[in-house]
C-alpha cells in the first residue's frame, strides 16, 4: 500500500514526499485509517515502528486553523515531546496549521505566547500542561483529539494521576482518544477501558534485537566496573558512543571519570537533573559530530530519533529487559551494523537471565583482551562445582 492509497490530503501528502517517506510501516498502515475515520484506537508497537506519524499524518489531514487546541497528544519526558512537536511542524509544512509545545524545566515566557497566539496542535508534558491550566493559558473545550503516547512510561513516571486529571479536562461527548503503549500492563488496561470508546486494538509484533547488532556481555568484578569500561572504551574503534547508566548521579560520576582519562572534549552527559536547554544542547551537540560520547540515563533510550550510532555500552545490566531492546537499539539503525556491550556484575545475574529470557537467545560473554581481570566466578568457563561430604549411612533400626 502507499500513503496517497489512506485517504491524507494533498498537503500532508507532500509533506511525506518531502521527508521521503515511501510506503507506509505496518503500524501507519493499519492505524491511518481507523484515525481518520474519528474512531478511538489502542496502538500496541514499540518505539522506531513509525507510529508518531501513524497519528500525526492523519490529525493533521482532519484539522484545519483556528488557532485554539484541537489536538492534544502528552508525552512522558521533554526529549519526546521536543521531538514530536517538530515532526508535527514538518508534516504541516504545506498548511497553516500551527504547533505549540509546552514541558518543564524552562520558563513560562514563549509557551505563554505560543498559545495567545493561538496553537492548533500542542504537545505537553503532563504537568507543564496542567501548570498552564492553572494559570488560564491552555483550554481544553475545543480539544477533539487526545493522544496518550508511551503511555507506559507514564506509568513507570508515575503520572498516571495528572493524566487521568487532563482527560477529564477534555470533551467526553464526541472526544476521539487515541492511545500507544509499548506494553500493556494489568494497570494500563482498565485505564484504557476507562477513558476509550469502543477502541479499534492494533497489536505490531514486538521487535526483535536487530540482527545487524552484535551485542555481549563482558563479565567483571564489582570493583573493576569502571576499570574495564576505561579500557574497553580504548580498545574500541567507534565512531559515536552512546553509554547508558541506571541513575542520574551514575551518569555524572562516569561522565567525570571520561573527561579525567582523555576524553575531556569529546563526552557530554544527559539526564533529567540537568536544566532543558543544556540537554537540549548536548543532544544536538551529539547528532552534529561535536560530541562523540554520549552518557545518559533512559531518558535517552526510547523514541528519540538518533542515528548513525556505531557502539551502545550498558554500564550496568538494565533491571527491565525491555530497556536493554531500546538501550541496544540506538545502534544497528537502518540495516547498519552496530555493537552493544553490557558490562555484568555477580549482583546482576538475574537482570542477564531476564534480557536472555526476554529476547529468546543466549547472550555471548567475552572476556577483553589483554585486561587485567581480578577473580570472579563469572569468569570460570565452567565453575567448580562445591564438593560435598558423603552423608553417614543411617543405621538401620532393629
Amino acid at each position: 500500500m502507499r500513503f496517497d492509497e489512506l485517504g491524507l490530503s494533498a498537503p500532508i501528502l507532500e509533506a511525506v514526499k518531502d521527508c521521503g517517506y515511501e510506503t507506509p510501516t505496518p503500524i501507519q498502515e493499519q492505524a491511518i485509517p481507523y484515525v481518520l475515520q474519528g474512531k478511538d484506537v489502542i496502538g500496541a508497537s514499540q518505539t522506531g515502528t513509525g507510529k508518531s506519524a501513524a497519528f500525526a499524518l492523519p490529525l493533521l489531514t482532519k484539522i484545519t486553523h483556528t488557532g485554539r487546541p484541537q489536538v492534544l497528544v502528552l508525552e512522558p519526558t521533554r526529549e519526546l515531546a521536543d521531538q514530536l512537536a517538530e515532526a508535527f511542524r514538518t508534516y504541516a509544512a504545506h498548511t497553516d496549521i500551527t504547533v505549540g509545545l509546552l514541558y518543564g524545566g524552562v520558563g513560562y515566557g514563549q509557551q505563554t505566547e505560543e498559545l495567545q497566539k493561538g496553537c492548533d496542535v500542542v504537545v505537553a508534558t503532563p504537568g507543564r500542561l496542567v501548570d498552564h491550566f492553572y494559570r488560564g493559558n491552555m483550554k481544553f473545550k475545543e480539544v477533539k483529539t487526545l493522544v496518550l503516547d508511551e503511555v507506559d512510561r507514564m506509568t513507570d513516571m508515575g503520572f498516571l494521576p495528572i493524566v487521568r486529571k487532563i482527560v477529564n479536562l477534555c470533551p467526553w461527548e464526541g472526544r476521539q482518544t487515541l492511545f500507544f503503549s509499548a506494553t500493556m500492563p494489568q494497570i494500563l488496561q482498565g485505564f484504557a477501558k476507562w477513558c476509550l470508546t469502543d477502541p479499534q486494538e492494533i497489536a505490531i509484533a514486538r521487535r526483535e534485537v536487530a540482527a545487524t547488532i552484535s551485542h555481549a556481555f563482558y563479565p567483571v568484578g564489582l570493583d573493576q566496573r569502571d576499570e574495564l569500561l576505561l579500557a574497553l572504551i580504548k580498545a574500541t574503534k567507534f565512531e559515536n558512543l552512546m553509554i547508558f547508566t541506571r541513575t542520574r548521579k551514575e551518569a555524572d560520576t562516569v561522565g567525570s571519570m571520561l573527561r579525567r582519562n582523555g576524553w575531556e572534549k569529546e563526552v557530554t552527559v544527559m539526564h533529567s537533573d540537568i536544566p532543558q536547554k543544556e540537554r537540549m544542547a548536548s543532544l544536538k551537540g551529539f547528532k552534529e559530530d561535536k560530541y562523540r560520547i554520549l552518557v545518559a540515563t533512559d531518558v535517552a533510550a526510547r523514541g528519540i530519533d538518533i542515528n548513525g550510532v556505531t557502539h551502545v555500552i550498558n554500564y550496568r545490566v538494565p533491571e527491565n529487559p525491555e530497556d536493554y531492546v531500546h538501550r541496544i537499539g540506538r545502534t544497528g539503525r537502518a540495516e547498519n551494523t552496530g555493537d552493544a556491550f553490557t558490562l555484568l556484575t555477580a549482583d546482576e545475574l538475574d537482570f542477564a537471565k531476564s534480557v536472555e529470557c526476554f529476547i529468546n537467545r543466549k547472550v555471548e560473554r567475552r572476556k577483553l583482551e589483554g585486561f587485567p581481570y581480578m577473580y570472579t566466578a563469572l569468569l570460570d568457563d565452567s565453575p567448580v562445582r562445591p564438593l560435598r561430604k558423603p552423608r553417614p549411612a543411617m543405621k538401620r533400626r532393629r
